[in-house]
C-alpha cells in the first residue's frame, strides 16, 4: 500500500507524521480503549490497493445484515464491547439508503467511514496483522448413541452460571458434568467435536436422511490453547506442514482412549464450548458471534475486546484462498463473529463457507496481512 498520502479529515505534521485528529475530538467514532493498545495508522481509500476492483455492492448487503442488528439493539449470541454511537449511526444512514450498484456501495463507505491500518502495541501480540481461516464442517451423526456414533456433543449445562471456573475440557470428558450437559447429537469421534468446536458451528447430517445445524450455546470459560501449535514446537508436524488435515491425521493416529497421545494432546486445549441443535433446511447460513447468519468471505472473526460487531474492515494479503498456490486476497469484510483464539487488535479470522473444500482452504491459511479498520467518519 501506498502511505505517502494523509486520508481525508486528518492532518499531517511537517515531519511527515500523521496524527489521528478527530478521536480526541469526537470519542463515539472510536470503540473504548483501541487507542490505547492498538497501533492506528490513516490512510486515505487511495492507498487501499485493489478497493476500486472490489464488490462493494456484496459487502454493502452483508454490512446491512450487521446494522439490522446494530440498530434494533439485539442482544448478540456471544457479547463483546457496545458498537460506539457512530457506528450505530452509519448503521440507521445505510438502512435509509437506496443502494443498488457498486458504485452507489463504493460511495457510501467512502463518506461515511475512514481507513486505519491495525498494529497491536502490547510486544507479546503479532505487531501487523495476522490472519487464519475457519469454516463450517459438515458431518455425518445421529440422535442416539452407538456403536459408529459415540463421541456426544453436549447442550449448554444447567449448571453452567453456578460454577466458576466451570470444569476444563478432561474434566468434562471423564463424565463429572452428566446430569447437567444432555448429548444433543452424537459424532463419529472425539476429534469431530473437538474440531467442530473450534470452528464454532457444523452441519450435522442425521441417519434419517434430515440436516440439523448445531449453534454456539455457551462455554466454560476455561483458556483456549492451540494444540496445532504445541505441535509444532514439539518438533511434531513442521509448520510448513500444518494443516486441518494433518491436525487431524496426528490425533487419529495417536489415539483418542484414556493414556493415548492424541486424547492427551486435545486435553491440553482446556477451552470446551456447548452447542445447541436446530432443524436446518439447508438454506440457513451458520449464525457468527453477533447473532446473525455469516456469509463466506465476507465475514470474519474479531477480538470481541476490541472491536464491535458490524464494523467493515479491508483484507489485503497473499492467501492461497483459491487453491493451494498464493494469490492477492483483498476484500472489505465485517466483523461479525469472535472467538477464543482471536486475540489483539490485528488478528482475524477469515470465515471460508460450509463444507470439505471450505475447510481444506480455511485450514491452509496463516499468513500476515494488512489489517485495515473502517472508522465511522
Amino acid at each position: 500500500m501506498n502511505e505517502g498520502r494523509p486520508s481525508r479529515g486528518h492532518k499531517t505534521t511537517r515531519s511527515g507524521d500523521r496524527r489521528v485528529g478527530f478521536f480526541s475530538m469526537n470519542s463515539s467514532t472510536l470503540p473504548p480503549g483501541v487507542q490505547d493498545r492498538a497501533d492506528l495508522t490513516p490512510l486515505s481509500f487511495e492507498d487501499l490497493t485493489g478497493f476500486p476492483e472490489d464488490d462493494h455492492l456484496a459487502a454493502f448487503r452483508v454490512f446491512l445484515h450487521s446494522c439490522v442488528a446494530l440498530a434494533a439493539k439485539a442482544p448478540p449470541l456471544r457479547q463483546g464491547i457496545a458498537a460506539p454511537a457512530a457506528l450505530e449511526a452509519v448503521a440507521h444512514t445505510a438502512l435509509r439508503q437506496e443502494i443498488h450498484t457498486a458504485g452507489q456501495a463504493r460511495q457510501f463507505f467512502e463518506a461515511h467511514f475512514r481507513p486505519f491500518r491495525v498494529a497491536a502495541k502490547a510486544l507479546v501480540l503479532p505487531s501487523s496483522g495476522f490472519l487464519t481461516g475457519y469454516y463450517e464442517p459438515v458431518v455425518e451423526g445421529s440422535l442416539m448413541p452407538s456403536r459408529e456414533f459415540a463421541a456426544p456433543i453436549l447442550g449448554r449445562p444447567d449448571n453452567l452460571e453456578f460454577l466458576a471456573p466451570y470444569p476444563d475440557r478432561a474434566t468434562i470428558e471423564s463424565g463429572a458434568v452428566q446430569g447437567h450437559a444432555m448429548p444433543v447429537v452424537w459424532l463419529h469421534d472425539l476429534v469431530e467435536v473437538f474440531l467442530i468446536q473450534v470452528q464454532g458451528s457444523a452441519r450435522v447430517r442425521l441417519t434419517d436422511g434430515k440436516t440439523a445445524q448445531l449453534v454456539y450455546a455457551g462455554r466454560n470459560g476455561q483458556p483456549y490453547t492451540s494444540i496445532g501449535r504445541i505441535l509444532i514446537e514439539n518438533g511434531e508436524i513442521a509448520e510448513s506442514e500444518m494443516s486441518l488435515g494433518a491436525l487431524k491425521e496426528w490425533i487419529r493416529a495417536h489415539g483418542q482412549n484414556p493414556g493415548d497421545a492424541g486424547l492427551a494432546l486435545m486435553h491440553r486445549n482446556k477451552s470446551y464450548v456447548f452447542f445447541a441443535l436446530e432443524e436446518d433446511d439447508g438454506t440457513r447460513s451458520p449464525i457468527g458471534g453477533q447473532g446473525i447468519g455469516l456469509t463466506a468471505l465476507r465475514s470474519i472473526a474479531v477480538d470481541r475486546t476490541f472491536w464491535p460487531y458490524g464494523l467493515p474492515f479491508w483484507i489485503a494479503a497473499e492467501l492461497p484462498w483459491r487453491s493451494s498456490s498464493g494469490s492477492p486476497f483483498r476484500r472489505l469484510m465485517v466483523a461479525q463473529d469472535t472467538g477464543s483464539a482471536i486475540v489483539g487488535p490485528a488478528r482475524v479470522d477469515i470465515f471460508f463457507g460450509s463444507g470439505d473444500d471450505a475447510g481444506l482452504r480455511a485450514g491452509d491459511i496463516r499468513h500476515e496481512g494488512d489489517v485495515v479498520a473502517f472508522l465511522p467518519a
